[in-house]
């Protein structure tokens, strides 16, 4: 891809504004069920696509989707309903980011706007043989964005302690418990 370095350190250190990225779509009958609510796997392809454009943005090389950490709908999209997705670069480690993206939608004929859902995606960079490689570090101009980056960071710590003990139940099953109820 151009514009991504081949080896070496990452491009420049860079804004979560400068990826930051807002995408709209009209909810058709080919996104709803017979009911006319949005099926849910519908807004979570959006969601993976604007999340998608923001750490593309921000590395200006290949990226994939390594999780989905969380995923809360909140309300319900109908037919004829305008898709709002807003979704912005929270955390970059060595060759992975989060990006946080928020759902809303608007009713075009009343104006009305609802919380739909939320979600924290994980992209890794990839270089041109597909492995992992650097991004460039963020810089956190905003409390909002410094919030944002303590919020990713806890939940990082909690993503890696949990593929750590799964990692161990697969490797020793003794010492995989399940907790009492």
């Amino acid at each position: 891809m151009a514009g991504c370095p081949k080896t070496g350190a990452p491009h420049s250190p860079k804004t979560a504004g400068y990826s930051r990225v807002t995408m709209c779509h009209m909810m058709l009958p080919q996104d709803t069920n017979p009911a006319g609510i949005v099926h849910g796997g519908v807004v979570m392809k959006h969601i993976d696509d604007a999340a998608g454009v923001v750490a593309l943005r921000h590395t200006r090389c290949s990226v994939v989707t390594a999780s989905i950490d969380r995923l809360d709908f909140h309300n319900p999209a109908f037919i004829g309903n305008l898709l709002s997705l807003k979704a912005s670069l929270n955390l970059v480690g060595t060759s992975s980011m989060e990006v946080g993206v928020r759902v809303e939608t608007e009713d075009l004929k009343t104006g009305e706007i609802r919380h739909t859902a939320s979600a924290y995606l994980t992209f890794v960079a990839l270089d041109d043989k597909f492995r992992p490689r650097p991004v460039p570090p963020l810089i956190l101009e905003t409390d909002e964005e410094r919030r944002r980056n303590r919020q990713a960071q806890a939940r990082r710590r909690v993503r890696l302690a949990e593929k750590s003990r799964e990692t161990s139940c697969r490797t020793d099953p003794e010492t995989c418990q399940t907790p009492p109820d």
